[in-house]
């Protein structure tokens, strides 16, 4: 079993799976749009929806992403999809050339909230928030500070 991070779209779900691949070297990306699948002729989609993006998957170098547009239609039962930081993605790899190359790419139009750098947590560590809203973490130290820190907790 994996969990997978999901984000729903207003919208520009195609063109954030078009940045993430190219952004983390996708190795697959699949999409299908509404208009892709059999229509209920009972409750037709308008042509706009038709084109937004059902569901999709980018595959890269240890991790999946999955990515779909909230029609608004359907946002009388779903909510209203709110931008926040309600999540972030984690990536997390020893390779820092990797994890600075996904930095680099990753923060074009976005908004830097930490640079790269050393903290005491982790010797390459920094946050972003993308031109799409989305959160992430780059850390090349993650699972070695946690088992380090709960080793040290379990011996006191």
């Amino acid at each position: 079993m994996s969990a997978i991070a999901y984000i729903n779209f207003d919208g520009v779900a195609g063109e954030a799976i078009e940045f993430y691949a190219e952004a983390l070297q996708a190795t697959t990306v699949k999409k299908i749009k509404f208009g892709d699948i059999p229509q209920d002729p009972s409750y037709p989609l308008p042509d706009h929806e038709l084109a937004m993006i059902m569901d999709s998957m980018i595959e890269f170098p240890g991790g999946t992403l999955m990515m779909s547009d909230l029609l608004p239609s359907m946002q009388q039962v779903t909510g209203e999809l709110v931008k926040g930081n309600q999540f972030m993605i984690s990536l997390i790899t020893q390779d820092k050339q990797k994890l600075e190359e996904y930095y680099n790419h990753l923060s074009q139009g976005g908004t830097v909230i930490m640079p790269l750098s050393s903290t005491p947590w982790s010797s390459c560590f920094g946050m972003i928030v993308d031109k799409f809203g989305i959160g992430w973490k780059f850390n090349s130290d993650a699972v070695t500070y946690l088992d380090k820190v709960i080793a040290s907790r379990d011996t006191h």
